[in-house]
């Protein structure tokens, strides 16, 4: 199995092949809306900690604040969006479907796009075996058809964890993008060998929660950075003359408090109206790459990759 590392084929931006967004746009801009569920007493885990905050579970403090996201904090920011005519994409922890049917009712009527987040947001894929990494995928594929009917595209894996064969093991399993790398301005190839999978980029910038979650970063701060990226990157693709693409990552139990909505008011105002930017779903962006740049941006990242090794075989 392929090493992450040589999962990342190198391309400068600069230089990779154009890239067209639909209707000659400059700009994609998608929101990943994690929609989670934190369980109050957690499961055993490898790699990391939920409640660090105390010794001994629960931690009453920070389960409720997270709780609130699903009771007031998601009617709220969806209240937000359908102001301004464009819809989020959920990532959403998939027991969520499960557990409360009164979101998993919202989702199928309102037909809102849904990549995987896991199933938990406390349970995670560091120290998986292949095996179990598979079987954690095939859940996660079940739930979302069985609730939906709908395929699932994509994921952005519970807490950002991985193992080093997770981008290779969804592909194999069918996904088509994978939303934890924030290393582009553009989707790119992950070379893994089987399938057609994605580097979906995503933020951890323009992100409320770990701007907010027990850091010194004011809400004003996300406003501020979400209007300067998304200035700067449409000035960047006229410049460069490509699409470029825009994430901005939010959580209910955050933007969703009645002190913020308010801020993402302000971003939305800011980023809806202007006639060279799609407002699209991860699963959108995902689909229209897949058909006309994934080709050629793989072929132009493998080439590059041969030259680099012949350079270096020859410098030895």
């Amino acid at each position: 199995m392929q090493s992450l590392r040589d999962v990342t084929p190198y391309s400068p931006i600069v230089d990779r092949p154009k890239l067209e967004w639909p209707g000659g746009k400059r700009l994609a801009v998608w929101t990943a809306l994690n929609v989670e569920h934190y369980e109050m007493m957690t499961p055993p885990a490898v790699g990391r900690v939920t409640w660090d905050r105390v010794t001994h579970e629960p931690d009453v403090r920070e389960y409720s604040l997270r709780d609130h996201g699903n009771r007031v904090g998601l009617w709220r920011t969806l209240e937000a969006y359908d102001a301004v005519g464009i819809a989020p994409t959920l990532s959403l922890n998939l027991a969520v479907l499960d557990m409360f049917p009164r979101i998993r009712d919202e989702i199928i009527e309102r037909d809102l796009c849904v990549m995987s987040h896991g199933i938990f947001n406390t349970r995670f894929l560091f120290g998986m075996e292949p095996e179990e990494e598979r079987a954690f995928y095939t859940d996660n594929i079940e739930s979302l058809q069985r609730h939906t009917g709908h395929r699932l595209r994509g994921m952005l894996t519970p807490a950002v964890s991985n193992t080093p064969n997770t981008p290779t093991l969804m592909a194999e399993m069918g996904f088509t993008y994978h939303a934890d790398w924030v290393h582009d301005d553009q989707p790119v190839p992950l070379d893994v060998g089987v399938g057609r999978m994605i580097s979906m980029p995503y933020s951890y910038d323009l992100n409320d929660a770990p701007l907010w979650d027990g850091r010194p970063y004011s809400g004003d701060y996300l406003v501020d950075s979400c209007i300067a990226q998304f200035d700067r990157l449409l000035a960047d693709a006229e410049r460069w003359d490509t699409g470029l693409t825009m994430c901005i990552a939010l959580h209910p139990y955050q933007i969703g408090q009645p002190q913020h909505i308010g801020r993402l008011r302000r971003i939305l105002d800011h980023i809806v109206g202007d006639d060279r930017v799609w407002h699209a779903t991860a699963d959108e962006i995902a689909d229209h790459y897949l058909e006309h740049a994934y080709d050629e941006q793989l072929a132009y990242a493998r080439d590059l990759a041969a030259v680099g090794a012949a350079r270096s075989s020859d410098a030895r």
